[in-house]
């Protein structure tokens, strides 16, 4: 291979045989979109919507997502596919940031742990699921106790509903049978985070069986993983729609879907409406997590990634918008079927996901049918995230090691991670694991995310400087970037990233679950996780500065921010204007048989003659080494 020709092709090509590419750009797109969408905007957004004054609530989303969403969204993707590396690699850029790659690497880890636990216990419903009749209709179960009020008698011909408001009356204590079904069956649940009990072995089942799907997809890196998504990218739109379908032509649907978009326009002064949307929108589109760098790098250097951005973002944010017709209709209906309001049935999180909404399922004709396409959908969703989540890891820890032999290796890494994933989730699979899942998911991918991306946007912005990484761009897509973004990432997304921090400080409260009290201890881990994160970065720094030559600390400082020598494009075709090498007549010979990334000083040739930098310093190829 002459210069990353393949034999037979014209001229110059665009592709890294080495780490590979996506297969075209759709497959990137669907695993963007795959990785964005996931069950925060099944679970989350609809009732966020809700809560803070229905329609009047999207005001303040979509310009969160035009000021901050889109952006941050062009900036990690431009950022991977410039420089074909993984969430370490890129920092080249400023070695000394470095840190946030690790950031983004052990959050990645995080989620990854406890987002395959909730695709497992999905997994478990999907398949008890398959029966004639859904195990959580009736009360009249070993696990069920006289508190239980089904929604439905024990005539199972008629279905003549009961009249539940004379037992409201009777009972305040009214549990449903689909809650008493996953407290006292599915999980089991302990008294308290500290009891672990036993390992729910149902559910330990299937979290094999989740990880197992996900290793097998990505078994070929992105060259298999880019062919599933085709399926479990686009699949879940059509679950949405026939469940929309449903939802709408149910009795009571409309009120439902009104109490989701009346728009409360007095809320839109409250600040918290804003500092919702801004947080919703920024953990939603996964910025900071490691996987847009990630999916990006293993794109085309010429891809227009400016288009995908915009693309990618609404999409994610027009499909949390349509989970809510979707959610909304049916538990209106539920609630119309009860004779009570709305606001009593309505749940998020991993309520509404295994308690509220299949329990207005049993009340539809057929209801195995929409529970199994439901927990399909679920399960889907949470795949799409989970393949980026583990990529990130495995390709960061592949291009940090960059020899030959861990490339040819690739899937055992990806094996290695994934048993490593399936070992540390086994205790969110107790009896108190559901204390753990959501301890990890409030503290562990919180405000550390919002550090991190903020960190990011400083270091890029005005550390390498934004007139450099403007150039950057235009060299890579031909044109700079346009000037609303350009303003956007120097002064407009850090100011809301900061907003949203600030925000975060000051709503915190400590963590609860329904009416348990999370101990101080706990709260404590929690945030050790979150810091576990953030305390990477100025480790790292300070290691940076101490081993970067220089007699002062400013020239320390400053060798340690500077972009590093094989900073750049990966190809050497690519590498043009100011990363273009000047080479001297008498080593053009060598050129023609370059490797594809000269900075990893494989070719000898290459390496024995003196580069001219673009800086005007001459180091050899394998200086860095």
């Amino acid at each position: 291979l002459q210069n990353g020709a393949v034999p037979g092709e014209q001229g110059k090509q665009e592709k890294s045989v080495k780490r590979g590419n996506w297969g075209n750009q759709i497959e990137f797109v669907l695993t963007s979109v795959g990785y964005a969408v996931g069950l925060g905007n099944v679970w989350r957004f609809p009732y966020l919507c809700y809560r803070n004054g229905g329609g009047a609530f999207m005001f303040p989303y979509f310009i969160m997502l035009v000021f901050c969403g889109i952006p941050l969204f062009f900036m990690e993707l431009s950022f991977g596919q410039f420089a074909s590396q993984g969430c370490l690699g890129v920092w080249r850029v400023s070695p000394m940031f470095k840190g946030v790659g690790y950031g983004m690497m052990v959050v990645s880890t995080y989620i990854g742990i406890y987002y395959n636990v909730v695709i497992c216990i999905a997994f478990y419903y999907f398949f008890v699921s398959m029966t004639p009749v859904l195990p959580w209709t009736y009360c009249s179960n070993p696990w069920n106790t006289p508190d239980c009020v089904g929604v439905l008698d024990g005539n199972l011909s008629s279905r003549v509903a009961l009249n539940i408001t004379q037992l409201l009356n009777t009972t305040q204590k009214r549990t449903s049978p689909s809650e008493e079904y996953w407290r006292r069956y599915v999980l089991k649940l302990s008294d308290d985070i500290g009891n672990l009990g036993e390992v729910r072995l149902p559910l330990l089942g299937c979290l094999g069986v989740s990880w197992v799907v996900v290793f097998l997809c990505l078994i070929k890196g992105v060259k298999s993983s880019g062919k599933v998504v085709y399926f479990t990218a686009t699949f879940p739109y059509v679950v949405l729609t026939i469940l929309f379908v449903r939802g709408i032509t149910l009795e009571g649907a409309v009120t439902g879907i009104m109490y989701y978009l009346t728009p409360q326009w007095d809320k839109i002064l409250n600040a918290k409406v804003w500092g919702d949307a801004a947080s919703q929108i920024f953990y939603s589109l996964g910025c900071a997590w490691g996987g847009l760098i990630t999916m990006a790098s293993y794109n085309k250097f010429h891809n227009n990634c400016y288009r995908d951005s915009i693309i990618i973002s609404i999409t994610n944010c027009a499909t949390s918008v349509y989970a809510g017709f979707v959610i909304f209709s049916i538990l209106g209906f539920m609630a119309n079927h009860l004779g009570v309001d709305v606001s009593k049935v309505a749940d998020h999180g991993p309520g509404l996901a295994f308690v509220a909404y299949p329990e207005a399922l049993t009340l539809l004709p057929i209801s195995p049918l929409w529970s199994i396409l439901f927990f399909f959908m679920l399960i889907l969703l949470g795949l799409g995230t989970q393949f980026c989540l583990l990529e990130t890891l495995v390709t960061a820890i592949v291009d940090e090691v960059g020899n030959e032999w861990i490339i040819r290796k690739k899937t055992f890494v990806t094996l290695g991670v994934a048993v490593a994933g399936f070992l540390l989730g086994v205790p969110l699979t107790t009896q108190a694991g559901i204390y753990w899942l959501l301890l990890m998911d409030n503290y562990a991918a919180s405000f550390s995310l919002v550090v991190i991306s903020c960190i990011m946007c400083v270091a890029i912005m005005y550390i390498y400087g934004h007139r450099n990484y403007f150039k950057d761009i235009e060299m890579m897509l031909g044109f700079p970037p346009p000037l609303f973004f350009q303003i956007c990432w120097r002064f407009i997304s850090p100011a809301i990233i900061f907003f949203i921090l600030v925000f975060t400080v000051i709503q915190y409260r400590p963590i609860s679950y329904n009416e348990y009290v999370y101990p101080t201890w706990a709260i404590s881990i929690g945030f050790l996780m979150a810091l576990s994160s953030v305390i990477c970065i100025p480790i790292y720094a300070i290691y940076k500065v101490c081993r970067s030559e220089g007699d002062t600390l400013l020239e320390r400082l400053k060798n340690a921010t500077k972009a590093s020598k094989d900073w750049g494009p990966a190809l050497p075709e690519h590498r043009s204007g100011r990363y273009a090498p000047a080479f001297s007549p008498s080593t053009e010979s060598h050129l023609e048989v370059q490797p594809l990334q000269p900075e990893k000083g494989q070719s000898e040739a290459a390496a024995a003659s003196p580069v001219q930098g673009s800086n005007g310093s001459a180091h050899s190829q394998d200086s860095r080494l």
